[in-house]
């Protein structure tokens, strides 16, 4: 996908918001030794909140990493600020290979204990900061989109701080995978969570752990569970196997945070639409037969429909116990 051409254009009036708080709190570094504002001074530094399960975020990446490298010979320093959503995300190893496989090369701060988060007075996932040579805040921007103007707030800047190699061209990107846009005409169905604490629109009782049988029919937007589980605040944890969710819903794509209890272990399963395998409308994780294997604990990409959307049943059976999953995501 081009973006944008090659017209000229105009950046947004700017205010300063701040100066930049640090990175103080992050308990560790990654691709990075540990950066500071007072070692970044004479940079434009963009600071990118994340958390490598949320699909918000892995939809703006393709930009986010266009950027740190078209300018940073210009003087930009992209730091990604990975703050969890869900217990695994923690974990230091999951977050490094998470880097890995998601090709972010820019410095990643690890902000578990949300000092940075707090620092910054964040609430989003994904939400960028741009700040100017100086140290100041001068831009933010929380959610997906507006990449043309986040982009011309770059260039001014360093426009400001002297660079002359910025040029009037802005990046041109080709999502793929997780990171493709969302069709947003087409998506009905909202982020859910899967345990109690958050749950909404579950077709049953919210209590366990016993047995759950999916209902003969969902309204658009329910989810059900199948086999014996257990509702925990954050996650169903499947007990036994032979166990399965199912969810009524519209989107182009499907996408599950899940992972095997036991790091290291793996869980095979099979995915249905309308009660048939999704051939050509499977996902990234799974065959045309709809099988798969969960292996890490992540967000997997179940169903991405190539023809016309309507309300459809998805399935999820599992194959053998010691799974959590933790929220349905759409695009």
């Amino acid at each position: 996908m081009s973006l944008f051409g090659t017209r000229r254009h105009a950046a947004p009036p700017l205010s300063a918001e701040g100066l930049l708080p640090g990175f103080d709190g992050a308990t560790g570094w990654l691709n990075s030794p540990p950066l500071t504002p007072a070692g970044l001074l004479g940079k434009v530094v963009l600071v990118d909140f994340w958390t490598y399960t949320c699909i918000n975020w892995l939809r703006t990446l393709a930009y986010v990493r266009a950027w740190a490298e078209k300018y940073e010979d210009q003087g930009l320093v992209v730091v990604g600020a990975h703050t969890p959503e869900f217990p695994f995300e923690r974990e230091v190893d999951n977050v490094r290979q998470a880097v890995a496989d998601l090709r972010v090369a820019y410095p990643v701060a690890l902000d578990s204990n949300y000092a940075i988060w707090d620092a910054f007075s964040n609430r989003y996932w994904p939400a960028v900061y741009v700040a100017d040579a100086e140290g100041r805040i001068r831009h933010h921007q929380f959610g997906e989109g507006q990449y043309e103007e986040c982009e011309m707030v770059i260039k001014q800047l360093l426009g400001e701080a002297g660079s002359e190699a910025v040029g009037e061209d802005l990046v041109s990107v080709a999502p793929e995978g997780f990171e493709v846009q969302a069709d947003w005409t087409n998506l009905r169905s909202p982020e859910t969570y899967l345990g109690y604490e958050q749950a909404q629109n579950f077709a049953a009782e919210l209590d366990g752990p016993r047995p759950y049988v999916v209902p003969d029919s969902l309204r658009l937007n329910d989810w059900a569970l199948s086999g014996d589980w257990t509702i925990e605040r954050g996650a169903s944890v499947l007990n036994g196997a032979d166990g399965g969710l199912a969810f009524r819903f519209h989107a182009r794509d499907v996408h599950l945070v899940m992972g095997p209890r036991v790091r290291g272990t793996s869980v095979p399963f099979r995915v249905s639409v309308d009660g048939e395998p999704p051939g050509a409308a499977h996902g990234l994780d799974i065959d045309e037969a709809g099988d798969g294997t969960l292996s890490q604990q992540r967000l997997y990409q179940l169903i991405r429909q190539q023809g016309p959307i309507t309300d459809r049943t998805f399935e999820i059976t599992f194959l053998a116990p010691g799974v959590e999953a933790y929220a349905f995501t759409f695009g």
